[in-house]
């Protein structure tokens, strides 16, 4: 402990009415490297032993000292006079040290997985612009995901103040860095993030439920769900279905159980159909001349004629975006796996896997539902240690593995009514913000014409929640998506936008942030979160000169 601090603690000390304190406890948003709320007094609460003196004290002022007692319930609360602008400050509660705090900036970023998509899903766009750039004066608190079924909590789960560094950065929300990183370098301000987000959910998930009354349907869905036990036991048998699904699947599938499995090399692919990797329709049942969807496992395999010095060294096997899960291997060696359709294909096949001659990529694509397929427009190809691309689209080998009933369902329980309201928004409440930045809609596109009340009403509950009538809202419009073909899709999606533009136009303090131009027509989750970000940066600038 520094010297100003054992200061501090002495002044406390002397001016308590013992010389030592019973236990406190702070929530997890407050803590070392927390930004706080500039122009605002600081607001810090707990829990302590029922009537507990509570003393605090900040190196951000003179007089800023304050005290409080606890309640017979324990808790407490109390205000530090405002910080100036920077930091880093030191604040003394009992004998609780909160180190490197900064006054500037904080902005609370929610909604679903496009505000949700960490950084290093945008690293084939911008990878040298972030591992050139590191800002300690950038800081992200990400909630942690989890529901209440039983009403407001009063903290998030465990969770710590984060630097914007190269130990961090990677799992920030991508468009919270390029807004943060350029509302700072306008401002030379700190900015702290409030991350709390969580993918495909509805706004109703992040609305009260006393709000939602007036959609008692919604309620309705929420208590038919609030029974713990109901829910356990739900998820076990969910998960029993898996293992018993996937158990099947494994037994039942001839590439796996063969003395020559389909990934080895040595294994002949001579009696496959041939297909094209993007335009062939290989997850139909051709076979049988049905064209349904073939649920369980396809093989594909590629053949490439190799140099010698083409096969040193690492390098990387791009297998775009693929409808289903898939596992990889090149030269019958596993080079990586994903479980599910967004995330890029991105696999390191390390030096000595590739060799001189004839070298065999295969793939395994497991669909439970609806059609397996490759995305197009998504980078497809073999990336060799010098820099030398291989394109993988065209021919490929193809050969349906086992056979399986559709998949089973997916509980998301994230989805429901009012969860994410008390659970991840209601602690948030006592810290304040300089607004609210809202990237949520494609999940209520189905029932987009309730979307302008329900997204109205969400926003006057946080609002309430912060104290504050005219607190900032910046709407983030739906990204284009869906192929041009899709004519009732993109309309549904259009209509969305409109909804989303008449809730910006209708509530004061609310603005619409464009990005329809930004979308990409085969991807929900769009690359470019810099010029988005740039986008939410612009207009909070113009929204503080007014």
């Amino acid at each position: 402990m520094n010297q100003k601090i054992l200061s501090l603690l002495s002044i406390l000390l002397l001016g308590g009415s013992s010389s030592s304190f019973a236990a406190v406890t702070l929530p997890y948003l407050i803590g070392d490297g927390m930004v706080v709320q500039r122009d605002e007094p600081v607001r810090l609460w707990g829990k302590a032993e029922p009537s507990e003196e509570i003393r605090a004290f900040s190196t951000a002022g003179k007089k800023s000292v304050a005290s409080a007692i606890a309640d017979s319930s324990g808790n407490w609360s109390l205000t530090l006079p405002k910080f100036p602008v920077g930091g880093p400050y030191q604040i003394l509660i009992n004998d609780i040290v909160i180190n490197d705090v900064l006054s500037g900036d904080v902005f609370l970023c929610s909604g679903q997985s496009n505000m949700e998509l960490p950084v290093y899903r945008v690293t084939d766009m911008f990878a040298d612009e972030i591992a050139s750039y590191e800002n300690n004066k950038i800081r992200e608190f990400k909630v942690p995901q989890v529901t209440s079924f039983h009403g407001p909590l009063e903290n998030t789960s465990e969770a710590y103040w984060k630097s914007c560094n190269r130990e961090n950065v990677m799992d920030f929300s991508a468009l919270a860095y390029f807004f943060a990183k350029q509302l700072n370098s306008t401002t030379g301000v700190p900015v702290g993030i409030i991350n709390s987000s969580w993918g495909g959910t509805p706004v109703e998930s992040w609305t009260c439920e006393t709000t939602m009354e007036q959609w008692p349907e919604t309620v309705a869905k929420k208590r038919i769900y609030e029974d713990d036990g109901y829910r356990d036991r739900s998820k076990t048998l969910e998960g029993e279905n898996y293992y018993r699904w996937n158990n099947r699947l494994y037994a039942d599938d001839p590439g796996l159980k063969s003395s020559a499995p389909w990934f080895a090399q040595a294994t002949s692919d001579d009696d496959w159909e041939e297909v094209d990797l993007i335009a062939s329709r290989w997850g139909i049942d051709n076979e049988r001349g049905t064209k349904e969807p073939v649920n369980g496992s396809h093989w594909l395999r590629k053949h490439i004629s190799l140099s010698a010095p083409q096969s040193k060294g690492d390098a990387v096997l791009r297998m775009g975006c693929i409808e289903g899960a898939d596992s990889a291997y090149v030269n019958g060696v596993f080079v990586g796996t994903v479980g599910y359709q967004y995330p890029p294909r991105i696999y390191r096949i390390p030096d000595g896997t590739l060799k001189e001659g004839d070298n065999i990529v295969t793939v395994r694509v497991i669909s439970q539902s609806g059609e397996p397929k490759c995305v197009p427009e998504k980078p497809y190809k073999l990336i060799l240690a010098d820099g030398e691309e291989i394109s993988l689209e065209g021919n490929w080998k193809h050969h349906i593995g086992a056979r399986m009933p559709q998949g089973p369902n997916m509980i998301f329980w994230h989805y429901t009514p009012v969860v994410l309201y008390d659970a991840m928004i209601n602690p948030l409440f006592n810290y304040p913000v300089s607004g609210v930045v809202w990237y949520q809609g494609e999940s209520n596109v189905s029932n987009r014409y309730l979307y302008p009340d329900m997204l109205s009403a969400m926003i006057a509950d946080w609002r309430k929640g912060f104290g504050r009538d005219n607190l900032p809202f910046y709407i983030v419009e739906l990204a284009d998506f869906l192929h041009p073909s899709d004519v009732g899709g993109r309309n549904a999606w259009s209509e969305m936008r409109a909804a989303q533009a008449l809730v910006a136009e209708k509530v004061p303090s609310a603005w619409l942030i464009k990005n329809s131009d930004l979308g990409e027509w085969n991807d929900i989750h769009p690359l470019d979160k810099k010029t988005l970000g740039n986008r939410v940066a612009e207009a909070v600038l113009n929204n503080m000169k007014k």
